[in-house]
């Protein structure tokens, strides 16, 4: 019985850190996918607003700030919606989800004024009103990119099925 009890924990042991190990790989990994992102979506609005190396110093700090403050904002409404109160009523959640989102939207448009105001002091006006057909045009880019990935990647999957069904 002792050595049942044993053989069951170190296969659990085993299990639980190799799970761990998965789990921290995959995070790398998209650490990793998210830097390069990252870095293709700086070359990307960089070349767009063609900035000069002298502006793009300057712009790419704002513009982080500006980033991250949106990001904040956007996860307070992902938050709500994954989380709503288990007290209130279904209309009730989402009357306060709509008051939120316009609250949300609202508080978007008033960082985009204050951001582009400390953007105007860095670059000209038509490189800050090109910024967003920019951003724009790299979402779609990346979704163009992510949706071909996701093709080739059923296209092998199912080549790969119908060999192993040839095989067998």
């Amino acid at each position: 019985m002792k050595n049942i009890v044993f053989l069951f924990l170190s296969f659990f042991l085993t299990f639980t850190a190799f799970a761990q190990e998965h789990e921290e790989e995959l995070a790398t990994q998209d650490a990793k996918a998210r830097e390069k992102i990252t870095s293709i979506k700086i070359a990307f609005i960089t070349e767009r607003l063609e900035l000069t190396p002298e502006q793009a110093e300057k712009f790419w700090p704002v513009y982080r700030e500006f980033s991250t403050k949106r990001e904040e904002l956007r996860l307070q409404m992902k938050d709500k919606r994954k989380n709503p109160d288990p007290n209130k009523t279904i209309d009730q959640n989402d009357k306060e989800e709509l008051e939120l989102r316009l609250k949300v939207r609202q508080q978007e448009l008033d960082l985009e004024k204050e951001y582009s105001g400390k953007l105007l002091n860095v670059v000209p006006a038509q490189k800050v009103m090109s910024l967003r057909k920019a951003e724009d045009d790299f979402r779609k880019l990346l979704m163009e990119q992510i949706q071909k990935r996701q093709m080739l990647q059923q296209q092998r999957q199912r080549n790969d099925q119908r060999l192993r069904q040839r095989n067998n």
